[in-house]
């Protein structure tokens, strides 16, 4: 196992145990799917450099030694329970990023994304969470030393011309058995065709 996969594991470890303590009364259907969720949250870290998950590991680290589930707070500002949390300018940038990767997805592989949480709360369905509420909800757990990290990590994958988007979606797909987005995108097509 390499170092970033350590690392990876290491967190998967602290957060699946705070997911599935979000609420300690009412388990949610998503809560049932551990495995999903391992691998969703792989598909997450693949763009991370080991320094960034090394940062975010030791957020998670400190957030359990002092008594706090960081998926919790997360939760809890999505549903709007709870204000905002880490208010540096590094949330609206990262976000600002995210969102044009992720419409870039929408535009070039729409089949695949036809699923997927709406852009922005203007898109916000009635049942599912935007993708920038997400973002931001999670954004606002992070130290300004990960945020700081996850830039550059950024900034780096823009600097090539890269889409982190595109890097989250490609490991699901090509965990999920189809060797790449292009294929896939072409399995949902021709699975709505008549």
């Amino acid at each position: 196992m390499s170092e970033k996969e350590s690392l990876i594991e290491a967190i998967l470890e602290i957060e699946l145990e705070m997911f599935l303590n979000v609420n300690p009364q009412k388990t949610s259907t998503c809560q049932e799917y551990p495995e999903s969720f391992r691998m969703h949250r792989r598909a997450q870290f693949a763009p991370w450099s080991s320094e960034t998950l090394s940062s975010y590991l030791e957020d998670l680290q400190e957030a359990k030694d002092s008594g706090r589930n960081l998926m919790r707070i997360k939760y809890a500002r999505m549903q709007g329970l709870v204000e905002g949390g880490e208010t540096s300018p590094l949330v609206e940038e990262i976000l600002r990023l995210s969102l044009g990767w992720q419409k870039e997805m929408f535009r070039k592989y729409p089949g695949i994304m036809s699923g997927a949480r709406p852009l922005t709360d203007e898109g916000e369905a009635e049942r599912m969470t935007s993708f920038e509420t997400y973002a931001r909800g999670e954004l606002e757990t992070y130290s300004v030393r990960t945020l700081e990290s996850l830039r550059r990590d950024m900034a780096g994958v823009q600097e090539r011309g890269g889409n982190w988007s595109e890097e989250i979606y490609k490991f699901l797909v090509e965990k999920s058995g189809c060797p790449s987005l292009d294929e896939a995108e072409r399995r949902q097509r021709a699975a709505r065709q008549p």
